[in-house]
């Protein structure tokens, strides 16, 4: 009895050719028929470890994934095992022409075979065995053959390690051969306390390479100009029978005498207009003038204050010369954003018994003024599109001392996708200034740590307008004043002590189809309460926003990263001691306007941890509070701060604003709202990803987010059961879960994110329960239509 078969019907037709197209590829492209003679195609590397029984197995899985890692050559790219480049590469034959399409096919498609090699394998062994040397594994050895299998062939590597060794004790030079080799020495000694060694740490001579750099560069800021990392010696004495070792550090006999000689700081030139072809006139030192720190400038036209330099420069005459100084002043020179070349020169030269040095500071400086033009796109989370032409003017020099004045004047349109016939199209415009000083402006002396990059004054103004369809037009001014500064590499402080906003909503611009729509009856009641706050927006926000910023240490080796933002700000308080609630008023306000009252608190914590060479697993946590209280109507946050929840870089599996506060949903599959909903007080979420990466441009990523959002106080504004939204005890059971797997391309100057989501948890039943993962259908059009949520963004989502 013959049996009819048919496709699967979760196939389509195109995915039935391509897999057929790509069978017959496949079986055309017979690659060993094409090999030259007693060659065999290069597949890859296995490291077989036998290792000590005191070699942890997580050792052991590294230092095999290390020693692969060293094998040389790569193989060829494969796909489920089979070598496609190479396919491809023999698919149409021998090119005939060397600007045929065969040779162009060859050339954009494939990629030429690598041969296995047993002189490669002979090559690679001693390598791996070094590193296995170079890890504490002493006595250890590797040898390599080749495994042929046909056509193919790999490369096999046994690694027989043995016993770790560890660091007993560090141990540094005392005494000293002669009396010029004294300073280096006392200044070996002295660095002694800082070494990056501790007993019991494993023996890797990586770490006693950082150990002579850290010395050389503790050297160089104690005066030794001329010393270097070369003239440090280091012995090891092994106790084979207790596998520790003892490094000793010492001072190579033949390191030249002028490698001992401390020298100082005699002079400092400074050349703020450098310029190749006015190099004589802008070096002339005859027209040098001393400023009160006894720097030498010669600045004819006096362009720049010389307060700048006071600022700017930490090395001063007279005292020891001292590396880290003389780089933390080049790193402000270039960050100070006022000179687009910046490089220096130093003069040895003997003063008596004294070596002295004097630096020379050449500086090529910006144009002072420039216009800049963008265009962009923009995507917001509320499913608007849209593009804007900003325009900058910008001042790098605006008060003589490398004040960065910026003007900005934007224009830009946006139009709604998804919404059907309520679609609207905003248009925005408005102008704002910036003004940076590259110091402190305060009465008030901030502690901040000197060895860091210049902490800086921040200044803005600015006023926007948003005409919202044929609707409505709101308007707003905002003014800031703030300080950033770092304590050190890892600590960022932000401090703005005056934010002022202003937001208001002319009622001569509200038109009739704003009102036509409030009176419809058909208007659900949660869009009538919107339309009630937008007619009653105008407001004042005076608040002071402290952040602080921390990431974990850059040059640390550790495969985990850790960053962590928090944010508080108080809005309202000062202005409500000062200002009188008038009779028969419920808000005390400013000029007629009532100011808002809150308090904010927020911190996104973030864990990087690499689990393998391509292999990186991504978390996220964001809490937010909000308090409102006293003079903030219905106590409920200004609309500019509360939380939102859903989207591109949020709940993957929820369009935006999808969801929350607590149990109250809007329905973003069909017809948008009209008008903004708000959002919440507090906030909860929780991301956690593991993204793969393919080769230098493709990453995979599969991911889980969790959270949402709930009001302070009764939500009273969104639903007709005001607990729903407001949070409890059991907001835990209000989470809403999505799970999705993503694509990333990085296009080098920024990566492209293809995000697909679906919901697990709802916060709402759906069908008597919040777990919707076993009514996943993907087969079903109107599962798809409601469930998966496609996201596209610029960069990572955390």
């Amino acid at each position: 009895m013959l049996k009819q078969t048919h496709p699967s019907p979760g196939l389509s037709i195109w995915t039935v050719l391509s897999l057929l197209l790509l069978a017959c590829l496949l079986n055309a492209c017979n690659i060993a028929k094409h090999l030259p003679a007693n060659e065999r195609l290069y597949m890859g590397t296995d490291v077989v470890v036998n290792a000590d029984s005191t070699v942890a197995k997580v050792e052991q899985e590294s230092m095999a994934e290390q020693l692969s890692a060293l094998a040389r050559p790569r193989p060829n790219a494969q796909l489920f095992g089979y070598p496609f480049r190479v396919g491809l590469y023999y698919l149409f034959g021998e090119p005939k022409k060397p600007k045929g399409f065969r040779s162009w096919f060859r050339k954009k498609f494939g990629r030429e075979p690598v041969f296995a090699s047993a002189r490669a394998i002979s090559a690679n062994a001693p390598v791996m065995n070094a590193l296995l040397q170079n890890e504490g594994y002493f006595g250890s050895t590797v040898s390599g053959s080749l495994k042929e299998e046909g056509y193919k062939a790999r490369g096999v590597y046994q690694a027989d390690m043995k016993q770790r060794y560890y660091v007993d004790s560090v141990a540094f030079q005392k005494d000293s051969a002669g009396v010029g080799v004294r300073p280096v020495i006392q200044a070996l000694q002295a660095s002694a306390r800082r070494t990056i060694f501790k007993k019991g740490d494993p023996y890797r001579f990586d770490n006693i390479k950082l150990e002579r750099e850290r010395i050389g560069q503790a050297l160089k800021q104690r005066g030794l100009y001329y010393f270097t990392p070369d003239y440090i010696g280091v012995l090891a004495d092994n106790d084979s029978v207790r596998h520790r070792t003892t490094l000793i550090f010492y001072i190579k006999p033949d390191m030249p005498e002028a490698a001992g000689v401390p020298y100082s700081i005699r002079n400092i030139f400074i050349y703020p207009n450098y310029n190749l072809s006015t190099a004589r006139i802008d070096t002339n030192k005859q027209q040098a003038y001393q400023s009160e720190e006894r720097f030498n400038i010669v600045d004819s036209s006096r362009r720049f204050d010389p307060k700048l330099f006071r600022d700017v420069i930490t090395v001063q005459p007279g005292t020891r010369y001292n590396s880290r100084q003389q780089d933390l002043t080049l790193s402000r020179l270039v960050n100070v954003g006022a000179f687009k070349f910046v490089r220096n020169r130093f003069d040895p030269d003997q003063q008596g018994d004294s070596a002295v040095l004097d630096v020379h500071y050449y500086l090529t400086p910006y144009p002072t003024k420039s216009v800049r033009l963008e265009l962009d796109g923009t995507s917001r989370s509320n499913n608007f599109n849209g593009t804007q032409a900003i325009l900058s003017w910008r001042n790098r020099n605006a008060l003589r001392r490398a004040e960065l004045l910026t003007l900005n004047a934007n224009v830009g349109i946006e139009f709604q996708v998804g919404a059907g016939d309520q679609a609207l199209t905003n248009y925005r415009y408005g102008l704002d200034a910036v003004l940076t000083f590259p110091r402190l402006v305060s009465p008030f002396r901030f502690q901040f740590d000197q060895r860091q990059a210049l902490p800086k004054t921040n200044l803005t103004l600015g006023y926007q307008t948003i005409i919202r369809g044929d609707l409505y037009k709101i308007n707003s001014f905002n003014t800031t004043f703030g300080y950033a500064w770092r304590r050190s590499q890892r600590v960022e402080h932000v401090f703005q002590p005056f934010n002022a906003n202003y937001i208001f909503v002319p009622l001569k611009r509200v038109t009739n189809r704003f009102y036509e729509t409030y009176e419809d009856p058909l208007t659900p009641e949660v869009v009538k309460r919107q339309y009630i706050n937008i007619l009653s927006s105008d407001q004042f926000i005076l608040s002071s926003l402290y952040t602080f910023n921390y990431n974990s240490s850059p040059r640390s080796n550790s495969p985990t990263t850790f960053r962590l933002t928090a944010n508080a700000e108080a809005a309202g308080n000062l202005a409500s001691l000062l200002i009188p609630l008038k009779e028969g008023q419920d808000q005390k306000t400013i000029l007629g306007v009532p100011f808002a009252q809150y308090l904010r608190f927020d911190a996104d914590a973030r864990l990087y941890r690499k689990l393998g060479s391509s292999l990186t697993w991504a978390n996220r946590l964001f809490v937010g509070v909000g308090i409102p209280y006293g003079n903030s109507k219905d106590f409920q946050l200004p609309l500019t701060r509360q939380y939102f929840i859903g989207g591109t870089n949020s709940i993957r599996a929820f369009r935006p604003r999808a969801i929350g506060p607590g149990l109250y949903t809007r329905d973003t599959l069909r017809n948008l709202p009209l008008f903004q909903d708000g959002g919440g007080d507090i906030r909860l979420e929780a991301n956690t990803e593991l993204r793969q990466k393919f080769n230098k441009y493709i990453e995979g990523a599969v991911f889980v987010d969790a959270g949402n959002i709930w009001t302070y106080y009764p939500a009273v504004r969104f639903t007709t059961n005001p607990l729903e939204g407001q949070f409890r005890n059991d907001f835990y059971k209000q989470i809403a879960i999505g799970a999705g797997v993503g694509i990333r391309i990085d296009l080098s100057y920024f990566l492209v994110r293809l995000d697909l989501a679906t919901p697990l948890r709802k916060p709402y039943k759906t069908n008597g329960s919040e777990w919707v993962i076993d009514q996943i259908n993907f087969r079903s059009r109107d599962w798809r239509k409601q469930n998966l949520v496609f996201n596209i963004g610029i960069g990572y989502p955390f």
